[in-house]
């Protein structure tokens, strides 16, 4: 097994200690975060970023994980992650056990697939995206960099996704729509036509939300 250490100590790195501690290939040997919120899931608080330094040279630390969800921006979670590249660090790819992973499905690296995905053959998915609990993707969907779909998000068939998209939690996406770079879509909603201009789109349909 590759030891890897989780960057975070929120919900979302919580979650994502569940999915490495049952996983066969990875163990999870500690998490760093700017506070000691005691242990995550009975893994050991390793100390804040500055420690990562010192992980690679005594203990020949290799892997990280982001453990860090949808914060206020994308782009500061983008910034984050640029970051812990540049320590040499490799964030791999993560894929639940409890995930269905079908044929000719493509997932670039760094994303997560959380417990209880299901994702059909075809889709192609980007670097450093979320697949959060539950959600489905069925066949030939294309999603892009640093998207994070929700728990219970359900996409059609067909779907294409951009770049830095936020799809909330329970949000359902028909067949054959295309959903523009830099969209927020809110919890609960349905998307019946592609979304062609950047924004946050809620309810049922969705639409963009005022700017009143």
């Amino acid at each position: 097994m590759k030891d890897i250490i989780i960057i975070g100590g929120g919900g979302h790195a919580k979650v994502l200690a569940s999915v490495l501690k049952k996983h066969s290939e990875w163990n999870p040997i500690g998490y760093t975060d700017p506070k000691d919120s005691g242990p995550l899931l009975g893994l050991p608080y390793l100390g804040n970023d500055s420690i990562i330094k010192l992980l690679i040279l005594e203990k020949n630390l290799q892997y990280a994980v982001i453990g860090i969800g949808q914060i206020k921006n994308i782009e500061s979670r983008k910034r984050i992650i640029q970051s812990f590249e540049s320590t040499g660090l490799t964030l791999p790819t993560i894929i639940s056990e409890y995930a269905i992973i079908n044929e000719d499905v493509h997932i670039a690296k760094g994303s997560v697939i959380m417990d209880g995905v299901i994702i059909q053959p075809g889709v192609r998915i980007g670097k450093y995206s979320i697949v959060n609990t539950g959600a489905t993707i069925d066949h030939d969907c294309q999603i892009g960099d640093y998207v994070h779909i929700a728990p219970g998000v359900n996409l059609s068939g067909d779907v294409i996704v951009g770049n830095n998209v936020l799809i909330g939690t329970g949000a359902r996406v028909v067949q054959g729509i295309h959903i523009n770079s830099d969209v927020i879509i809110g919890a609960g909603s349905v998307v019946v036509k592609s979304i062609l201009r950047s924004g946050t789109y809620i309810g049922v349909p969705a639409r963009i939300l005022s700017k009143d």
